[in-house]
């Protein structure tokens, strides 16, 4: 027997053990950058306090990457930071990403049981059907015949305010009544129903629905809990899933089954789901529980969609006029160039007003609403620059971090709405431009927006921060004053709604 000197023998190992450790284990994944990992957590320790956007968006800058790969207790999440990899991996290979994260707390049949809630739905037939009903029946061009609803309801708007100029923190019923009038104006479009007042049943099953979180639990990171039994000491949140999903199939049924009644009496007012109700061939082929389901998905839809985002996006313009007066002057001084001061705007007259357009997109550029997209999930393996995607990584998009890229915002922290008079500064995506413009533009027409001053006459700058661990762009209340521009201003809108 030949006998192998004990350091060769320990050579030998040390070339053959990392190439069968290799073999074993397969190709090397090569994942995009990532902080530092540690075993079983992973990179949790790398999400600290703080607002989850501004978090991812800082790493990407530590590890000079705009692509940033993360494992937080297993769980595989891709963040992308710039508009160039948002693009190349959401838009262009959309096909390998358009699934959903199945968050077991959402869609478990025992829980909340939201798995044919539309921003839930895994990349499947019934996925493709709500899209295809989503881009013929709900596009811009076929809600035109609504205009008149969304006018209507901001000139409600300017007269709910008027009272605002009473109060001397004036935030809270200034945010109810954006509110209010957004939840009216959605309740119109998807149903053709009226709210009676802030306590209307309908409305106060919606606020419900609105205000469910379920990111928190548990049985999120460790599915395995779904087992446990209800009795089971700890296990209070099986009941509180399935409270939820209650209040959430009230806030979709009610409504819809008092628009089933309105058509068979024929007394129903026009909105998006009427015609849908009555034989419409987006739905041809199915019968009527899945058309049902279906339709009620697509109200609650509308209304979610909708009332939140442009409520938040009202107050974030109320804080930017508030914290950048000349801006507020020159939008005011656009708008009395084109009406004078004894004619309101209509959605026809945008194209009219093109520095409130630049307003509204540095609003949404600054302040966007929802500042990481809805998540993603890749179904597919991918390579992307190189680096590995694996199937079942969850693909989130920093829309904050995009609106922030110094290569194409110069001093993006500024609010300048003058940037997108350079046709290279790219304009951020905005949902419901129609409300949004026609509320804008009336607000501005009317009303001064304008700092709170002191028993001395000082004007008093108020802190604009964000509400913590919010899922929307939502400011916590701040100082500042409202009032009509004149009196021509305040009794323009007395005779706007006819009083």
């Amino acid at each position: 027997m030949i006998d192998v000197p004990v350091g060769l023998r320990i050579g030998l190992a040390t070339l053959v053990l990392p190439l069968l450790w290799r073999l074993v284990r397969g190709p090397r994944i090569r994942h995009p950058p990532s902080p530092v990992s540690l075993p079983f957590i992973g990179n949790l320790l790398s999400i600290t306090s703080g607002h989850e956007h501004v978090i991812f968006a800082k790493l990407g800058e530590q590890l000079q990457s705009d692509i940033v790969y993360l494992n937080i207790l297993g769980h595989k999440v891709v963040i992308l930071n710039s508009a160039e990899a948002a693009t190349e991996v959401l838009e262009k290979r959309a096909a390998l990403y358009s699934d959903r994260p199945q968050v077991p707390m959402v869609v478990d049949p025992a829980l909340m049981d939201w798995s044919r809630v539309i921003t839930m739905i895994g990349y499947n037939d019934l996925w493709r059907h709500y899209r295809r009903i989503m881009n013929d029946w709900l596009s811009a061009r076929a809600t035109t015949q609504f205009h008149n609803i969304q006018e209507h309801e901001a000139l409600l708007l300017l007269r709910r305010l008027l009272n605002a100029a009473n109060y001397t923190q004036p935030f809270e019923h200034v945010k109810d009544t954006f509110f209010f009038t957004m939840a009216s104006m959605m309740f119109k479009l998807a149903y053709g129903y009226k709210l009676k007042d802030a306590q209307d049943p309908f409305l106060k099953q919606a606020e419900l629905m609105l205000n469910i979180g379920a990111p928190g639990f548990l049985v999120n990171v460790f599915p395995a809990m779904l087992y446990i039994q209800e009795w089971f000491p700890g296990a209070r949140w099986k009941r509180t899933g399935r409270e939820y999903g209650a209040q959430q199939y009230k806030a979709k049924t009610d409504p819809y089954e008092w628009l089933k009644a309105q058509v068979a009496s024929g007394t129903y007012q026009p909105s998006l789901l009427s015609p849908l109700l009555q034989g419409h061939k987006l739905l041809s082929g199915l019968n009527t529980t899945e058309r049902d389901e279906r339709l009620m998905e697509i109200g609650v839809a509308v209304y979610a969609a909708g009332t939140d985002s442009s409520t938040h996006f009202l107050v974030a313009l109320v804080s930017a006029l508030v914290m950048n007066p000349h801006v507020q002057a020159k939008a005011q001084q656009e708008l009395d160039t084109v009406f004078g001061q004894a004619v309101l705007p209509s959605i026809l007259d945008r194209e009219r007003l093109p520095y409130i357009r630049n307003l509204i997109d540095e609003v949404s550029r600054l302040h966007p609403i929802l500042p990481l997209a809805l998540p993603h999930v890749c179904f597919q393996e991918d390579t992307y620059r190189g680096y590995n995607i694996e199937k079942g990584t969850t693909i989130i998009g920093n829309v904050w971090a995009i609106g922030r890229d110094p290569r194409y915002y110069k001093d993006p922290e500024v609010f300048n709405p003058d940037r997108y008079l350079n046709p290279g500064v790219p304009r951020p995506p905005v949902f419901g431009w129609g409300r949004r413009f026609i509320t804008t533009a009336s607000l501005l027409a009317v009303f001064s927006f304008s700092k709170r001053k002191d028993n001395n006459g000082q004007e008093i700058v108020p802190r604009v921060e964000l509400e913590r661990n919010s899922f929307l762009f939502e400011l916590k209340p701040f100082d500042f004053e409202l009032k009509p521009r004149s009196d021509v201003h305040y009794q323009l809108i007395l005779e706007a709604v006819g009083e």
